[in-house]
This record gives C-alpha cells, sequence and structure tokens, in this order.
C-alpha cells in the first residue's frame, strides 16, 4: 500500500525518527539536524530527514489526536520508519510537576471505542506500552545528560477542552501522571506493526492549576533538551 499523505519516497525516510504534533516544533528539531531536507508538506504534514552524529534521523508532524497521529504512523512505517519517539506536550496531573518538567511515559491509558475497537477488535484491551529497550534507552540518557525527568504512565484523551481538576483527580487515582492525546495510539500500533515506539513529553501546564498554559517560547529549552535525549536513544537503538 502507498501512502496518500505523506507523498515521500522510501528512501526519503530514516529507519529512525521523531514525530511531533506541531509543525512549528517539527520545523524547530529539524533546524537542529545536519542537511535537514523537507521531504513532505503535503496536508501541511510537514516531514524532514537530515543527519545527526551522522546518523540518519526523519522529523514529522502527526497533528492532533489518535486518528491524525495514526494516518501518520502508518504512513511512516510503509515508508521504512522501524523506531519512533514522539516528542510532545502533556499536562500534569499530579501536584509537583511543573511548567518544564520532562516526562517519560511507561504506558497510556485510553478509553476503548474509536479507532482502537477499530484497530484491536470489539473485545480487545490491549496494554498500551512503549518498546522496553527504546524507553530503557531514553531514560538513561536523560539521566546522562542531567535531565531529571518524571517516568510514570500517562493518559491519552480524545476532547482536549473537556479536561479540568476533577478528570486529573480521576486519573492520579488511577496512577496516570499526566495527559496527552496520541501515546496510546502509538505505542499500541508499534505493538500491532511491530515498530520501536517511545515518547518524551513536556508539561505545559498543571491540570490542578488550570491559570497557567506556557506558550511554545516557554518550554523551547526543554524541547530542545528533550529533543537531544531522544535522539541519543535512538542513534543507539537497534532497528528491526
Amino acid at each position: 500500500m502507498r501512502p496518500k499523505h505523506i507523498l515521500a519516497r522510501p528512501e526519503d525516510i530514516a529507519e529512525r525518527v521523531v514525530v511531533s504534533g506541531d509543525p512549528g516544533r517539527v520545523e524547530l528539531l529539524a533546524s537542529r539536524l545536519e542537511g535537514a531536507r523537507l521531504v513532505n508538506s503535503n496536508r501541511g504534514l510537514l516531514v524532514y530527514t537530515g543527519r545527526y552524529k551522522n546518523t540518519r534521523i526523519t522529523v514529522a508532524t502527526h497533528g492532533i489526536g489518535g486518528p491524525s497521529a495514526a494516518i501518520v504512523f502508518e504512513e511512516l512505517r510503509m515508508l521504512g520508519a522501524r523506531a519512533v519517539v514522539r516528542l510532545g506536550t502533556c499536562g500534569g496531573l499530579v501536584e509537583g510537576l511543573r511548567v518544564g518538567d520532562i516526562v517519560i511515559p511507561t504506558g497510556a491509558g485510553y478509553w476503548r471505542g474509536g479507532l482502537y475497537t477499530q484497530y484491536l477488535g470489539r473485545d480487545a484491551c490491549m496494554c498500551a506500552v512503549p518498546d522496553y529497550e527504546l524507553l530503557e534507552g531514553i531514560v538513561r540518557e536523560a539521566r546522562a545528560a542531567g535531565v531529571k525527568a518524571a517516568v510514570g504512565p500517562v493518559v491519552s484523551n480524545e476532547t482536549f477542552y473537556a479536561e479540568s481538576p476533577e478528570f486529573a483527580r480521576e486519573w492520579a487515582s488511577r496512577g496516570a501522571i499526566a495527559v496527552e492525546m496520541e501515546c496510546a495510539t502509538l505505542f499500541l500500533l508499534g505493538l500491532i506493526r511491530r515498530v520501536k515506539t517511545a515518547a518524551v513529553l513536556v508539561v505545559v501546564n498543571n491540570l490542578l492549576e488550570q491559570d497557567r498554559f506556557a506558550s511554545p517560547e516557554q518550554v523551547r529549552p526543554q524541547i530542545e533538551r528533550a529533543f537531544e535525549v531522544a535522539l541519543e536513544a535512538l542513534v543507539k537503538c537497534r532497528v528491526p
């Protein structure tokens, strides 16, 4: 099957990929690679390929939410991606997580239904977890770089404006430490399609303190540090 949205050639896409929802963030990440070249702009899904420490790396836009992200993840796999790290933002669900803090998800909760039921089947409820080797590599590289990170489960929510302090307390009681929108989709597709996946997230607000929401510029240094952590883990990760 040929991709319908990412109009790139297989030789344009690296085996190691960093994905992010915001096209502006993808442009920032691409500027940190050597010789980055735009290989797709169709549908606003910017995709660049360059090098980091002489290893080919692709950075790609996945849009907002599971359905958009699933299309991009599927098409990147069709084009040769074998290890994918989501570099995104999240909202804290527990006290102590502050704007700019780093979260490394060990898994992602989700509600059955929608794309999850379509992929897994009506009665299936699969653990949405990252690849262990890639997860371990990200944790190791974060520690080596002196990046303090909260490591734990998150929840992938589909309704951005329905989140509230009550939502935060409910999911925190289940063990989730942060909320975002695409990790469960990425992790499940990684398991189904045999692609290594993981994520690094930067906190932009805490749902227990709804009056604060960081701008992209406020968390840019943390995004760049998280990108370096992801890159170091990716270049050392074995690909299938």
